[in-house]
């Protein structure tokens, strides 16, 4: 397989987005319409759904995970390696099969380092963990696991090709974020929580309400 092939590949396996399909597998609206408007699996968390939550990060993870470990088994050396491995994450941004609007790409992210890396892998998870333990900050965590993925990869693997894939993925991580990041700074940013809504329904309204200030329009 070329490196263009096996970038190829890993975008079109990135494009995935589990959010939708499971979602629609579960009768669920579209977590593209309610929310963050983000399909991942923080966001249809909100729909009250665990198991098509957990179901949408085990399948972001395995995306980026087995795109790495697909093209590394085919032997395309490690600037093969790294171009997929942005792919895959480019994928999940921009998915050719949902008019190029995907998700932030954290859990994603996160399956191409655990296949690039498990020490990588452990030291962004514990950030992550920790972070997400004290915060309760979803978006602090992911923007703050990205920059230990950046201080960490030099050290495993040098200034090469795998490290400026991690760099890329983690300035595309922090850019995602950046509304987030607006409202960090302006108070106003949402915590997780676990406790299941009344409905859907009821959780897309919420939610859009919860997004507008007192004039109606939306932050």
């Amino acid at each position: 397989m070329s490196v263009l092939l096996a970038a190829v590949f890993a975008y079109l396996l990135g494009s995935v987005s589990f959010a939708v399909l499971w979602s629609r597998v579960f009768d669920l609206p579209d977590p593209r319409t309610y929310g963050s408007g983000n399909p991942g699996a923080t966001n249809v968390l909100r729909s009250g759904k665990k198991a098509a939550a957990i179901l949408t990060l085990l399948g972001d993870l395995a995306k980026g995970a087995v795109a790495v470990v697909v093209v590394r088994a085919l032997g395309v050396g490690d600037d093969g390696v790294a171009l997929a491995a942005v792919a895959a994450f480019v994928g999940h941004l921009y998915p050719v099969y949902f008019g190029f609007k995907g998700g932030k790409g954290v859990a994603t992210a996160f399956g191409i380092l655990l296949a690039l890396d498990l020490i990588l892998a452990t030291a962004v998870l514990a950030v992550f963990v920790l972070v997400i333990l004290l915060s309760r900050y979803v978006s602090l965590a992911s923007v703050l696991s990205a920059a230990a993925a950046s201080v960490v990869s030099p050290f495993l693997f040098g200034w090469g090709a795998i490290t400026g894939a991690v760099l890329a993925m983690a300035i595309l991580v922090v850019a995602r974020h950046r509304t987030n990041i607006q409202r960090l700074i302006a108070g106003e940013e949402a915590t997780i929580h676990l406790r299941k809504p009344r409905s859907p329904v009821a959780t897309a309204v919420t939610e859009t309400s919860a997004s507008r200030d007192p004039s109606g329009v939306e932050r």
